[in-house]
């Protein structure tokens, strides 16, 4: 997502108006306008100020992500109770069909006693309880895909 439409998407969470922006900013409406279109850009005065006026950090208005922000408020607005209701598989398998079939050629036997060793590892060596050992596992097989180890 750009900078520009990063702006726009902040500002409409915030449910203010162009309008408003600009009285709050002390510039025209137009300036506003041209900041959320990409023609013109915010100073870094007017930046902060903007993250401020949004009650995000300034980083996060430079890096606002409007799916992120929106599936974070989600995830937060779950209980916890909530949480473990739901078949996490089921919901994936939406997007990710394979997570609903793969159990069906792949000899899971084959591979359950190498991980299940390597999260009792994480357990005793670092005192991790077991959701975190399965999350750090998990973060370390993202980042080996990704090419980062």
């Amino acid at each position: 997502m750009s900078f520009a439409s990063g702006l726009y998407h902040a500002r409409k969470k915030s449910g203010l108006s162009q309008e408003d922006v600009a009285g709050k900013l002390g510039v025209s409406r137009q300036t506003i306008s041209k900041w959320e279109t990409g023609e013109t850009l915010p100073d870094i005065r007017q930046s902060k100020r903007l993250a401020v006026l949004y009650h995000i950090t300034l980083d996060e208005l430079v890096e606002y992500d409007f799916d992120e922000q929106q599936a974070r408020e989600m995830i937060d607005s779950v209980s916890e109770e909530a949480q473990a209701k739901i078949d996490w598989n089921k919901v994936w398998s939406k997007k990710y069909p394979v997570l609903a079939t793969y159990h069906k050629t792949v000899r899971i036997q084959d591979y359950a006693p190498q991980l299940r060793e390597m999260l009792t590892q994480l357990q005793v060596e670092y005192g991790y309880n077991t959701t975190d050992a399965l999350l750090v596992l998990k973060d370390i097989l993202a980042r080996v895909w990704k090419g980062q180890m």
